[in-house]
């Protein structure tokens, strides 16, 4: 199974189960993980939602060779209609998910992971946490859902963007983008206490305060900019896809093999 998913003591814990592709994400795996918050979305019983990952790492992002057989000829069109759906669309539906989320990361969490934790209410990461978007070397100024900005602030935004590097668990701390740093031992305790204080207060105040914080990041313009963004990380695919064979691909399938 890609998702494990387990509810007590009202809290669903969602956890990303490929640990041997460090939870890179194929198509199944996304596919399942938006089920699984559906699920503790539609539970009455679920007051708290925990997103974590088995293994070293959180999330290595897409799984770019592994989401099933690859087209004969890989067309923007194509590209458009598959991540508007499972990268777009699942990102923004957790996000406002009616319920507070909690997202725990350890290890890497590159790209297509900082759309799992991003969308979370708080992040929890642990000391080895490193988060990073380096898709600007395959000629695209990010993945699909931009929370860089919002997360980060604008230069350290352009900062990770253009250099590629990843930020710190500690760094994200400080920026505001993590809401508390842990040893990695202690990761998933310092979660579950979390998660059952918040558990204990109630639900519809809950509900109610989540969506005052998220709707007044709407009306700033946070979900008009997602929107946007989105179709500037297109016109990336439009560019490298007039190379034929797409072969910033490969550079970007080395790098990532490269984890351990």
């Amino acid at each position: 199974m890609n998702i494990l998913y387990e509810v007590a003591d009202k809290i669903a814990t969602i956890t990303l189960n490929r640990p041997e592709a460090a939870n890179a994400q194929n198509h199944a795996l996304l596919d399942e993980l938006d089920e699984a918050w559906m699920k503790a979305a539609a539970d009455p019983e679920v007051v708290v939602i925990v997103l974590r990952a088995e293994g070293k790492h959180f999330s290595a992002g897409h799984d770019i060779r592994g989401t099933g057989p690859v087209p004969e000829k890989i067309t923007l069109e194509m590209l458009y209609e598959v991540e508007s759906r499972r990268y777009l669309e699942y990102s923004l539906r957790w996000r406002n998910v009616p319920k507070p989320s909690i997202a725990a990361v350890q290890g890497r969490c590159i790209s297509g992971g900082l759309l799992l934790c991003w969308p979370c209410d708080l992040i929890v990461a642990a000391e080895d946490a490193l988060f990073s978007d380096p898709v600007v070397m395959m000629g695209i100024g990010g993945v699909e859902y931009h929370g860089h900005t919002w997360e980060l602030g604008p230069r350290k935004a352009k900062e990770i963007l253009f250099t590629g590097r990843p930020v710190t668990a500690h760094e994200a701390e400080r920026v505001g983008m993590v809401n508390s740093v842990v040893p990695r031992d202690q990761l998933d305790a310092e979660v579950t206490k979390l998660a059952t204080h918040i558990a204990g207060m109630p639900p519809f105040g809950l509900r109610q305060a989540k969506r005052a914080v998220n709707q007044t990041l709407d009306v700033q313009g946070f979900y008009a900019a997602i929107q946007s963004v989105f179709d500037i990380h297109q016109t990336g695919h439009g560019n490298a896809l007039s190379v034929s064979g797409y072969p910033v691909l490969a550079r970007f399938d080395e790098m990532k093999s490269k984890i351990k």
